[in-house]
């Protein structure tokens, strides 16, 4: 409370700054995956007038640098761009690495050819895909799933870091259908 007041004394400010520096020696500094290709899902996008098209995102792995070429990956065909641009809480920079929140301008590219969902990336580092194959556990009722079975073409929900899709479940042939609690 004596800190909320401005009082600089042994209980006020100071305790405030030991805490601190007790927390910054304690928890460890988390590692970033900085040598990895570059890739960033996009959460939003804006249309900056004058400026072209920035996208925002975490920065999932690698590093990102302006003047490099990047690719638009994902839901639509992918498209090459350059980053002319890299900002960080109104800061410009010259790039971004793993675990930033970072804009990321992008030259020539309009607001509507780019969406959440999607992911930057090194280019050719990733290849989209639209078919999978998986061995899937069905939870239970009493899991916090399902408590009735599924059959062929079920359309489930998939969530892939920033989008959700609906797809389309195949059952493995001479299966009939999902019970939960069963794999």
């Amino acid at each position: 409370m004596k800190a909320l007041e401005g009082e600089a004394s042994e209980q006020g400010e100071e305790s405030i700054i030991r805490l601190a520096e007790a927390l910054d020696s304690y928890i460890p500094e988390p590692e970033r995956a900085i040598d990895g290709a570059f890739l960033m899902p996009i959460e939003d996008v804006f249309s900056i007038s004058g400026r072209g098209t920035v996208v925002t995102g975490r920065v999932e792995r690698g590093v990102v640098k302006v003047g490099e070429e990047v690719e638009i990956v994902g839901i639509k065909e992918t498209e090459k761009t350059t980053c002319t641009g890299v900002e960080m809480f109104r800061k410009l920079l010259d790039e971004g690495q793993a675990g930033d929140n970072v804009g990321v301008l992008l030259r020539g590219v309009k607001r509507e050819e780019v969406e959440r969902g999607q992911v930057l990336s090194k280019p050719g580092s990733i290849t989209p895909h639209t078919v999978f194959e998986a061995e899937i556990y069905v939870l239970s009722k009493d899991e916090g799933g399902r408590h009735t079975p599924f059959f062929q073409g079920y359309r489930p929900q998939f969530y892939f870091r920033t989008p959700d899709v609906t797809g389309q479940c195949e059952l493995a042939e001479g299966v009939e259908m999902v019970m939960p609690g069963e794999t």
